[in-house]
């Protein structure tokens, strides 16, 4: 891959996350493609995590971007109680790796932090992320996003906005 494009990237998934702690939600809908899968898969053992969410337990699964536009939706509305009030978050991305995939597309692996503030309480979650990204009308758009929670324990009703 060359530099150019490393920071191209880079700079995709810090703007992604400047989106999501500033709670910019159409334009963080916008970074995916309309037929994007978001996937948090379940844990079925210490080392080992579902991999289909058509035949195994996620925690968070949506088949298209409409998945996400809903959950938006509810948290602008006040039907998510979870969100109320809205938390706090900081995400931090690390070690973004590039390959070139058929289509034009491109995969993206990458380590993720986010440190998260409700209630007078305070977490951190973190693991690992794939992506697929999509040039669309000159942009790059996600979509694919299948991404590891790495907790043990998790302490609050997970959301998109955890990881």
């Amino acid at each position: 891959m060359n530099s150019e494009l490393q920071y191209e990237i880079e700079k995709f998934f810090y703007r992604k996350s400047a989106l999501c702690d500033t709670q910019s939600w159409d334009e963080y809908i916008d970074l995916f493609t309309e037929d994007s899968e978001f996937h948090l898969p379940q844990w079925d053992s210490e080392h080992v995590y579902t991999t289909d969410p058509k035949k195994g337990m996620s925690l968070i699964y949506y088949a298209n971007r409409g998945g996400l536009e809903d959950r938006v939706f509810r948290i602008r509305t006040g039907k998510a109680a979870s969100t109320i009030p809205m938390p706090r978050t900081l995400h931090m991305v690390s070690n973004i790796q590039i390959e070139a995939v058929e289509g034009g597309d491109l995969s993206v692996s990458l380590n993720w932090l986010t440190l998260y503030h409700r209630l007078q309480i305070s977490e951190q979650f973190f693991g690992r992320a794939d992506y697929r990204l999509r040039k669309v009308n000159g942009q790059w758009k996600i979509a694919r996003k299948f991404t590891v929670l790495l907790n043990d324990t998790i302490n609050s009703v997970l959301d998109f906005y955890h990881l």
